[in-house]
């Protein structure tokens, strides 16, 4: 017999800013436990933010999420021996923690001296509508637009 599904965790807010979602993105942020480092970064890349585009560096954070955050995702199904991809809407949760994941794997992927400074550019790039991580988000609603035909294949 199979278990439940997992409780979710309650995830205090940040310290500074008073916001879950901060906290859940210094999370996403951070490698091998090192949370007051991850912190740090994020709070560094704020202010290059607020100190490059003269905004309040959460604002245009919350703006390059919301962004950056897909609608549908294509899922793979087997039918009959074939694999179609099909399109299908995304949990609010998985949206969320997709466009995280995205902004910080393509942060670190770039070519700016510290990471602070990959993350604050990608930060703005997603907030003006450029940048990978945005693209990842295009492709993915593309591939579901390619693949509409096959969502009568639902699970």
């Amino acid at each position: 017999m199979r278990k439940g599904r997992a409780k979710r965790r309650i995830i205090l807010p940040d310290p500074i800013y008073h916001d879950e979602m901060v906290a859940r993105f210094i999370n996403n942020l951070m490698k091998r436990g090192k949370k007051n480092l991850a912190t740090k970064i994020f709070h560094e890349s704020l202010g290059i933010i607020a100190k490059k585009t003269n905004e309040d560096g959460l604002e245009v954070w919350k703006k390059a999420l919301a962004n950056v955050t897909p609608q549908v995702e294509v899922r793979s199904r087997r039918v009959g021996g074939a694999t179609y991809q099909i399109p299908s809407e995304i949990r609010p949760e998985r949206k969320t923690s997709l466009a995280m994941k995205w902004l910080i794997t393509f942060a670190r992927q770039r070519n700016e001296k510290s990471m602070a400074e990959k993350l604050a550019a990608e930060i703005i790039a997603a907030s003006k509508e450029e940048g990978a991580a945005f693209k990842k988000k295009e492709d993915t609603h593309k591939m579901a637009e390619a693949n509409k035909a096959f969502s009568h294949f639902r699970f």
